[in-house]
Formats: structure tokens, sequence, C-alpha cells
């Protein structure tokens, strides 16, 4: 008789990407329209699709978020972020700098999950309802503006 394990919770985790924006040592951020985080403060981002790269999602997240267009996706941090309420499974979020296009700033707003947006700095995001993956992000940019 064999017995198979269930499946590990890490396996159940949802791919997620979110985008990085600076502009004028300021950076963008979008406050969430839809529950799980409604109300909270974010860098533009979301679900992965099928067949998508993390770098992709983060890119076209972007793009649906805000109308900016953006490039050269260089990978900044990953987190596993647990389902709300001990459920099983939840989001490996890989976050990205990305290189926007300065053109598409003028026109650009919040749209598909994103409530409003708006340009940061640090100091003003770190006192924002915004996850905790966010304010580690915040941090260590700053830390890097620094050095």
């Amino acid at each position: 008789m064999t017995s198979e394990s269930p499946p590990s919770p890490r396996l159940r985790f949802k791919p997620a990407s979110s985008a990085i924006v600076e502009k004028d040592g300021r950076y963008l951020l979008i406050r969430r329209a839809n529950p799980p985080s409604a109300d909270m403060y974010a860098f533009p981002g979301g679900r992965g699709e099928p067949g998508e790269t993390a770098a992709e999602t983060a890119v076209r997240e972007l793009l649906e978020e805000t109308g900016i267009r953006a490039g050269s996706p260089v990978l900044f941090a990953t987190y596993d972020l647990p389902a709300p309420g001990g459920q099983v499974g939840g989001f490996f979020l890989s976050v990205f700098r990305v290189t926007a296009d300065e053109a598409s700033f003028a026109a650009a707003a919040a749209a598909d999950d994103a409530a409003e947006m708006g340009w940061y700095t640090v100091e003003e995001a770190l006192q924002l309802n915004a996850p905790e993956s966010v304010y580690e992000c915040l941090r260590r940019l700053a830390a890097e503006a620094r050095e």
C-alpha cells in the first residue's frame, strides 16, 4: 500500500508580482480597491496569468493599474504571503524594480484594482496603511539611496 503525502503548502501559493517605479525620489503606490487588501497601499501588481513569467506579470499589472509602460524588470525581493485567516495557500510575490516610460506618466491614472495612485517619499509611504512587505521594500530602497 502506498500513500501520497499532501502537497506542500508552498505549492498552493499562487504567483504574483509587483513593480517599483521611482520618479524624482518618490515611489508610485496605489490604494487597492478590492478585498482582501482593500484600502491598503502597495506597489502596482497582481496575480500572474498562465504562461507568464513573474517579470511579465509585474510589467503587465503596472500597465493595467496605472497606464504606465515599463521595461527592464530587475528582481528586488520575494515574499511568501500566506492567505488571510490561516487558510491554506497564499501568494509567492516577486517584486521588481522597473524602468518606466516617463512619457506615459502624463496620462497615468488609477484603474483596475487601483482606487487611486500617488507618488510618495519613503517617509510619507511608511505612514500609509500598507502590508509589511511594502514597508520592508521601502526601508531597503531608503538604505540603498543613502549608500
